[in-house]
């Protein structure tokens, strides 16, 4: 059928035969004939190509349906399961301090963070008037000390206490966008399984990637400031116990000499009572 249809098609292409100029006999022309087998070696490479050609479009169709198709087990063999953060559940709560302290834990925001750690945390009290200004300058140098180191505590707990929260809080939104992805990912899909499909999956994985790797490096922010705050109270007690001894080796003499010198005297008023003789 293909050959007969070639056949018309050529043809067609053909040129009329040159009659004869004199009588109803044809007539050879040489010229119009070299020009009709010129048109019939052009149209058969011209069929030729767009065989080829519709054969390479017909095998390009079948790599592309094929390379969009996701293997059947591809979910079963590879999906995993990953661990996700979950909100604290109800405590003991005796005397009614602790619930801010979960709300904290569980939605952040330093007010909340603020308010659990009023209620569950020891609280300083402040010096009464005129009781700090009494003390001599090395006392007040020492409570000043600790007082900041109370305060520097405080700061970082409550800060600590609204990221875990705010981690926490965002984690179940966080945990939607891996499913997502994942459904996405081992979809059978062929819309989901195009160039431009993966290379977004791809970016988004990327995203998510970063996204994780804020928390993360949060939360190792939040461990160095307790550490620093450790380290600041280890130098503040080398630093005590420092300045105490250089204290005592300042005034043992003195203290040393007042105390022999109150023995001595209490000694020889006892030698010198009538009782004693």
């Amino acid at each position: 059928m293909k050959s007969r249809n070639f056949v018309f098609f050529l043809a067609s292409l053909c040129p009329p035969l040159a009659h004869a100029q004199f009588g109803s006999g044809i007539v050879y022309d040489p010229t119009q004939s070299a020009h009709a087998i010129q048109q019939i070696q052009q149209a058969s490479q011209l069929y030729t190509t767009a065989v080829a050609t519709r054969n390479q479009i017909v095998t390009m169709y079948n790599l592309a349906y094929q390379m969009s198709q996701m293997p059947q087990n591809l979910a079963s063999r590879y999906r995993a399961d990953w661990s996700a953060w979950t909100s604290l559940q109800s405590t003991p709560n005796t005397y009614g301090n602790t619930s801010a302290l979960i709300n904290a834990l569980n939605y952040g925001a330093l007010l909340n963070a603020q308010q659990g750690y009023n209620s569950a945390y020891v609280q300083y009290q402040s010096y009464p008037s005129g009781a700090y200004s009494s003390l001599d300058a090395s006392t007040q140098a020492t409570v000043a000390n600790q007082y900041a180191t109370s305060e520097m505590a405080q700061t970082t707990t409550t800060n600590t206490l609204s990221t875990l929260g705010t981690i926490r809080s965002d984690s179940q939104s966080f945990a939607q966008k891996l499913a997502n992805l994942e459904s996405d990912t081992f979809s059978n899909d062929p819309s989901q399984q195009t160039q431009n499909a993966l290379l977004g999956k791809i970016n988004s994985a990327t995203l998510l990637q970063i996204h994780s790797q804020q928390d993360t490096n949060q939360l190792l922010s939040a461990s160095v400031q307790q550490q620093l705050l450790a380290q600041k109270q280890q130098i503040d007690a080398q630093n005590r116990a420092i300045n105490n001894a250089i204290y005592f080796q300042q005034n043992f003499p003195n203290v040393m000499q007042q105390t022999t010198g109150g023995m001595t005297q209490a000694i020889q008023s006892i030698s010198l009572s009538p009782s004693a003789r």
